[in-house]
């Protein structure tokens, strides 16, 4: 291989200008656009995190559908006096929720309030490392318990 045979490597052909370069040049044209399709396709076809979300967003579509479908159905199925009856109840239950923290946050003293409102702020802007070691706990003590049964 000489050295001009070297340096134009990748560079394109000169076209020849005599009849069939028209159709040529079309072929080439033809040729790249597959491969450009070829390259997506594959492409598109290696970038598995992209189909992982894909997948995701279609499963969790078909769980809303199916979820919403099911709520309607048990509506439906549901007499009506039932319906009435449960509304009432959770109304009831929230009205009994919202005395109980009217009282307790009645009862519970200024300097105790504020510890907690600092514990729960602490809590909510540290919360990974909350869920590990609360997960370390559970695991612990669930290891603990087992080794417990085995004696």
């Amino acid at each position: 291989m000489n050295d001009d045979a070297r340096t134009n490597i990748g560079t394109p052909a000169p076209t020849p200008a005599g009849p069939g370069s028209a159709e040529l040049r079309d072929q080439v044209e033809r040729t790249r656009d597959e491969l450009g399709r070829t390259v997506e396709a594959l492409a598109a076809k290696a970038d598995i995190k992209a189909q992982a979300k894909e997948k995701a967003a279609l499963v969790t579509e078909q769980i809303r559908e199916k979820t919403g479908h099911a709520a309607r159905l048990v509506k439906d199925k549901t007499p009506d006096p039932l319906l009435e009856k449960a509304a009432q109840a959770a109304e009831q239950m929230e009205e009994t929720a919202a005395k109980a923290a009217r009282y307790a946050t009645d009862q519970t003293p200024d300097p105790l309030l504020e510890k907690a409102g600092q514990a729960a702020a602490a809590a909510r802007a540290n919360r990974t490392p909350l869920l590990v070691v609360g997960a370390a706990v559970v695991v612990f003590l669930l290891v603990r318990r087992g080794r417990g049964h085995r004696r």
